[in-house]
């Protein structure tokens, strides 16, 4: 049975994957700022999800990272400075995403900041999975 640990690891797998396909994709020529956005916004997404996870706190299904940090913060998990305006990203996960009308421009060097500190944030809440009973007592 899967527990909340569980599933905050597997958030914070997803996390590091996408902040993994921002930083490739970073100064691959032709690569729009939506994709770099797009994965930034998932990588920052599934650390806080990743934390909530980790602290047992059931989490709304949403993109919206504004929406996100208020959640956190009424159950008592402060974001970290380092994701002071994280919310620029919002536009990224839908929006941007799919070609909008007048395309904002995306600071990729610190949309890929927010990425890291979420990550760095996370890794330091969400616990790590426990050892195997059978294995750990088990003397062959």
């Amino acid at each position: 049975m899967a527990t909340n640990g569980d599933l905050a690891r597997r958030l914070l797998a997803a996390a590091r994957g996408d902040e993994l396909a921002a930083k490739s994709v970073l100064r691959v020529e032709g690569i729009a700022d939506a994709i770099v956005g797009f994965h930034a916004h998932q990588a920052v997404e599934k650390a806080i999800k990743a934390v909530l996870a980790a602290k047992g706190t059931e989490f709304p299904f949403t993109h919206d990272l504004e929406r996100l940090r208020g959640f956190s913060d009424k159950s008592g998990i402060e974001l970290p400075s380092a994701l002071k305006d994280v919310e620029e990203l919002n536009p990224f996960a839908r929006d941007e995403r799919y070609g909008s009308e007048t395309p904002i421009g995306l600071d990729r060097d610190q949309a890929l900041q927010w990425a890291a500190a979420a990550i760095v944030w996370a890794q330091g809440l969400v616990p790590p999975p426990e050892p195997d009973r059978d294995s750990a007592t088990d003397p062959d």
